[in-house]
């Protein structure tokens, strides 16, 4: 979204929809009518049901930061894990040292993901796998999932891995190798609950904390000028 853009109150209310989601809007539309027709309240669930899918598949714009140094979110949902961890070995960066951000999405939450940075996808990689729950930690090694490894202008390696969850059947990736990317913008997106993970580079440090409610192309995870540690917080 360009710089001084708003959005209209119809736009909040009635978000684009993600193309991936048009074809089911329209399968839970169909048996809504036949529901109804049988008997109305079975059409009146299938009619929530129906605005649950449209807001599922929603693709809001957002208003990411662009200053220099930061990694923005690049998803909606729940901070699950914090934790340095070595690089994914899919990417041969298994002898280096990141600091992992796990961040979960429900099947309330928005499902389109975002590149965290400005950058080019050095690196991309799908890995077939299992569907267990996202929440897990061995999700991260066990399910299927897509890896981007993103450089930045200054040469450091971001990496995003998107992985699908035990509902989630199928992880959309609308970018490849080689593509320029601008930070906050869409790199694709998993259906029905799911998690992404951002792999940080040593020297950066996290600015969120566990528990915090991110937003995909918005929230700061970390800021390269800024030391501090890792943030802790309290519900309040």
């Amino acid at each position: 979204m360009q710089e001084g853009q708003k959005i209209s109150l119809r736009d909040y209310i009635f978000p684009p929809i993600h193309p991936e989601g048009v074809g089911f809007l329209l399968i839970f539309i169909f048996i809504s009518f036949v529901l109804w027709v049988l008997w109305s309240p079975l059409g009146f669930l299938g009619l929530v049901l129906s605005i649950w899918c449209f807001y599922f598949f929603r693709d809001p714009d957002r208003f990411t930061p662009t200053q220099d140094g930061l990694i923005i979110s690049p998803a909606d949902g729940i901070v699950q894990a914090i934790s340095e961890t070595s690089g994914p070995k899919e990417l041969d960066l298994e002898q280096d040292t990141f600091i992992r951000v796990s961040i979960f999405m429900s099947v309330f939450d928005c499902h389109v993901n975002r590149t965290p940075v400005s950058g080019k996808i050095i690196k991309s990689v799908y890995v077939p796998g299992l569907f267990l729950n996202a929440s897990l930690d061995k999700a991260s090694e066990d399910n299927e999932r897509q890896y981007l490894l993103i450089e930045t202008e200054n040469s450091s390696n971001i990496v995003v891995v998107q992985i699908a969850g035990l509902v989630a059947r199928r992880i959309r990736s609308d970018v490849s190798s080689g593509q320029q990317l601008e930070s906050g913008e869409r790199i694709g997106m998993i259906r029905f609950g799911s998690r992404v993970d951002v792999y940080l580079p040593n020297t950066f440090k996290p600015l969120v904390s566990m528990g915090q409610k991110m937003i995909a192309g918005e929230t700061v995870i970390s800021d390269k000028r800024v030391t501090d540690e890792c943030r802790k917080a309290e519900i309040r």
